[in-house]
């Protein structure tokens, strides 16, 4: 069969590409912003990659193909697919018949933390010997890819809230039907699709109605949001976690900045997990997994000790380099909540080093302004903080950032902010780079120019 993917080099259409190449399909693709690290997973695996959304891709006609929801009506693609009346369906419909569809599936829900989350699972699984299939918004970096089939009944998906298609908008995940289910956390996200929070609670509960009474269902203790999803009906098993309160799942002992702490699981002692990653909302994301994995028949004390093998996600708190005692950091915190708690963990690891963040607010919701009365005090922990503010910025980034006062730049092009950030920078600074997309190969431009700088 030949499937050709509008929208492909999408972390989630570029997994689909190739779970579909691993099942023997012919599988081919259209997008028009291809950078990687998704463009080289393709690549490698055979998948013809095209430049833009040319009605031509569609030639010869595919046996189906598999919508992204990016694509919208105008598309020359799109419009080509339907004047033909070419067989379509969404990435998520595709996935819930030809891969999840007798699964035992894990889905990994929330605002933040999925991509982490769901790294941390599937990484569990491997570790047992459980050889799980997975789908990931990231690569981590025990893997390699971001998209496997498995060999066994197991698979993790990351599941997003957000609209399936064009012609479906409902959120991906009420077409996984998973058997355990973590969710993470839940706020205001999505302001192009979801018009208050209540409408992504709507989703939610849909998903929660899919969950089996033989399955599981995760949740963090103290989310207020959740918890009116929850209280809305649930029809099975909960197990709650927290890394800071008594809960199901806990902590004791834990470092400040979260590398190293004592795992509770229902007031008994498990084990203590050492790893490299920093930041309570990793603690937290691991104290879910942890849950998630022991359903699946992971022993916790094995699970724990997984911890300590794991390799974090690309674009996760990813060191890309270090030039003079600077290190260089991709990160791709893209929402305030996330943008403060990666600050908070890095701040915790370097004690009082400088720490310059760069950040492109780049997702609709960010270029939208939802969350500009909370960029100053998510940024709180940097020591000079450079935006880079894009035509298309709705808000005045100038106001939302005054009171970070002198220690805020904004800059209308990346090179200015290269330039600038590259002057300023000594030994032993920290560069953390927020984008939740290409940013300009700014992190390796950054990297070239301060290796330039140095004394031959």
């Amino acid at each position: 069969m030949h499937l050709h993917i509008l929208g492909i080099c999408g972390t989630f259409m570029g997994g689909i590409a190739l779970l579909a190449r691993a099942m023997g399909h012919q599988v081919s693709g259209s997008d028009a912003n291809v950078y990687p690290p998704m463009s080289t997973q393709l690549e490698q695996a055979g998948i013809v990659l095209m430049e833009g959304f040319e009605a031509e891709h569609l030639q010869p006609v595919p046996d189906i193909v598999v919508v992204g929801n990016a694509m919208s009506r105008g598309n020359p693609a799109v419009e080509a697919m339907l004047n033909q009346g070419m067989l379509y369906t969404s990435g998520p419909q595709w996935l819930a018949e030809h891969v999840l569809q007798g699964r035992w599936v894990l889905a990994v829900a929330g605002t933040h933390g999925k991509t982490s989350t769901a790294s941390l699972l599937t990484w569990m699984l491997e570790d047992a010997g459980m050889q799980p299939g997975f789908l990931i918004g990231g690569v981590p970096e025990n893997f390699g890819v971001s998209a496997r089939l498995g060999e066994s009944p197991f698979f993790v998906v990351e599941a997003d809230e957000y609209d399936t298609a064009f012609f479906d908008k409902r959120s991906k995940f009420i077409h996984y039907r998973p058997r355990t289910l973590l969710m993470n956390n839940l706020e205001f996200d999505h302001a192009d699709i979801f018009d208050d929070l209540d409408m992504i609670q709507r989703q939610f509960h849909h998903l929660v109605r899919t969950v089996p009474a033989q399955g599981l269902i995760i949740s963090p203790l103290n989310d207020g949001n959740l918890s009116d999803v929850l209280d809305r009906g649930v029809w099975t098993p909960m197990e709650f976690f927290d890394p800071d309160i008594e809960a199901g799942w806990h902590t004791e002992n834990a470092t400040p900045d979260g590398h190293s702490f004592d795992v509770i699981c229902e007031g008994e002692y498990q084990g203590t997990v050492n790893w490299d990653l920093i930041g309570r909302h990793n603690v937290a994301n691991a104290l879910g997994a942890l849950a998630a994995a022991r359903h699946a028949g992971v022993p916790v004390k094995e699970a724990i000790q997984s911890l300590g093998r794991y390799k974090n996600v690309k674009r996760r708190m990813e060191l890309r380099g270090e030039i003079d005692g600077i290190c260089v950091y991709d990160d791709f915190a893209h929402h305030p909540t996330a943008i403060e708690t990666t600050l908070d963990g890095l701040r915790k690891q370097v004690g009082d080093a400088r720490i310059i963040a760069l950040l492109e607010p780049r997702s609709n919701t960010m270029k939208q302004g939802v969350h500009a009365d909370q960029m100053a005090l998510a940024l709180q922990a940097a020591d000079r903080v450079m935006m880079f503010v894009p035509d298309d910025l709705q808000w005045d980034a100038a106001a939302s950032l005054a009171p970070l006062g002198s220690r805020v730049a904004l800059f209308n092009d990346t090179q200015s902010m290269v330039t600038e950030v590259v002057e300023m920078a000594q030994s032993g600074d920290h560069l953390l780079v927020m984008s939740n997309g290409g940013f300009e190969a700014i992190h390796q431009r950054l990297l070239d120019a301060l290796q330039a700088r140095m004394p031959v």
